[in-house]
């Protein structure tokens, strides 16, 4: 069975037999939001320094084997594994990184050799440094190594012809020395994925200004700008935007003429007349959930000309824990990722009780630490509300509680997903 469209979806919900917009599961939202996204196609060809952060487009082959040569994995002495009993063994040269002891190595004789240097013609193995006994030109083994030993082999690493780097890669640090190690200086990338945001009210106050009576700042532009640069996509930052009809109207259209994803904070409560929802109903097609979970209960997701649109609840809060929850992996997966990227989750004790409520999903904020033991636990980090940002300064890391789970005590074991490096 095909899965329904967005517009049969909106204008026929008993389309799906489990589609419930009043108490959405977490884990049902992903999977409809899943299979409306379409990677972007476009691609760019550039520099090793600048593909950082990049999704790559193309599978990358080795062009030789890595090393190209046998080498001495460390300082020490080469020789002959057949004279291992053979000793002493005459020093005949040194073989040094970057010149190659051209000498061929007979029995009974060896060459001192530094790391990283090429094996001399006649050897197969080091003994190392440390464990010989040098007299002039003639060397005794204190412990002999095994054969072959401290020797880096041609293709250890890589074969000529081998599959380096998939398609749908992020790059990462190690993976720009690896593309440096095969003298890789371009590469294929799909073009940055362009995101449009902007918040929604009007409570809200630029910061720099004075605050009126009923007027809050607006972090969550804040928030969101900064999630969005951790993933390397293409900024466009369109302002708090007050409740005025045609000044959102305009705003939108314009961050869908110019951007692959809309995402707003605000204004997509379920059951609530706001000028987003008529707009978005006139503009696209947009789904509003109850989604089963605390803090972030309303979402709304869908699509708004081309671009996919995310509506994210108000609270600063709960804009940070659904944009980890939903929209994160699925920007990754618009960039070219494959969707196999959820933020991963471990089991530790937990060492404060909790209260919770069954039937829906918690994502506590919490402190990952280790015990005098050395073992790994976590706490909460005091007040839950949504509005409460400071948890979220305060937590490495969410308490995931599912939504069969209710009160626990301390000494309980939960899943946490681990946020330091990602927020």
């Amino acid at each position: 069975m095909t899965n329904p469209t967005l517009t049969q979806l909106i204008s026929n919900p008993s389309c799906m037999d489990d589609y419930d917009p009043n108490s959405m599961p977490v884990d049902k939202a992903r999977q409809f939001i899943k299979q409306y996204l379409d990677p972007v196609a476009e691609t760019e060809t550039v520099t090793l320094h600048q593909s950082l952060g990049r999704v790559i487009a193309q599978d990358i082959q080795s062009p030789a084997s890595v090393p190209n040569y046998d080498n001495s994995a460390m300082d020490g002495y080469a020789f002959n594994s057949q004279d291992l009993n053979t000793t002493p063994l005459k020093i005949i040269g040194t073989a040094f990184a970057g010149k190659a002891f051209n000498t061929a190595v007979a029995s009974g004789e060896c060459v001192r050799i530094m790391t990283g240097a090429a094996m001399p013609q006649g050897t197969d193995t080091v003994a190392m440094q440390e464990k010989v006994l040098r007299d002039g030109d003639n060397i005794q083994f204190t412990e002999a190594p095994k054969p072959r030993a401290n020797v880096r082999y041609a293709g250890e690493d890589l074969q000529q012809g081998q599959n380096v780097l998939s398609a749908g890669h992020l790059m990462q640090p190690a993976d720009l020395g690896l593309l440096a190690s095969l003298g890789i200086a371009e590469i294929r990338v799909y073009r940055k994925l362009k995101v449009a945001f902007f918040s929604t009210g009007d409570e809200l106050v630029a910061i720099g200004n004075p605050l009126a009576t009923g007027q809050v700042y607006d972090s969550n532009r804040y928030t969101l700008y900064g999630m969005l640069s951790r993933l390397g996509v293409e900024i466009i930052d369109l302002g708090a935007i007050a409740d005025d009809p045609l000044q959102l109207e305009n705003t939108l259209l314009n961050a869908a003429a110019q951007a692959d994803v809309i995402i707003t904070s605000g204004g997509v409560s379920v059951g609530e007349a706001d000028y987003m929802k008529v707009l978005l109903s006139k503009h696209g097609q947009v789904m509003f959930w109850k989604i089963a979970m605390k803090p972030g209960r309303p979402l709304a997701y869908g699509k708004v000309g081309n671009a996919h649109y995310f509506g994210l609840p108000g609270n600063p809060v709960a804009v940070m824990v659904t944009f980890y929850q939903f929209v994160r992996e699925a920007l990754l997966t618009l960039m070219g990722q494959p969707a196999t990227n959820a933020l991963p989750m471990f089991e530790v004790e937990c060492t404060a009780p909790i209260r919770k409520l069954t039937g829906r999903t918690e994502f506590q904020r919490g402190i990952l630490y280790t015990d005098t033991a050395g073992i790994w636990k976590v706490k909460p980090t005091g007040a839950q509300g949504s509005a409460i940002l400071s948890s979220m300064s305060l937590a490495n890391c969410f308490i995931v509680l599912d939504e069969n789970v209710g009160n626990l005590d301390a000494g309980t074991m939960v899943q946490v997903q681990v946020l330091q490096g990602v927020i």
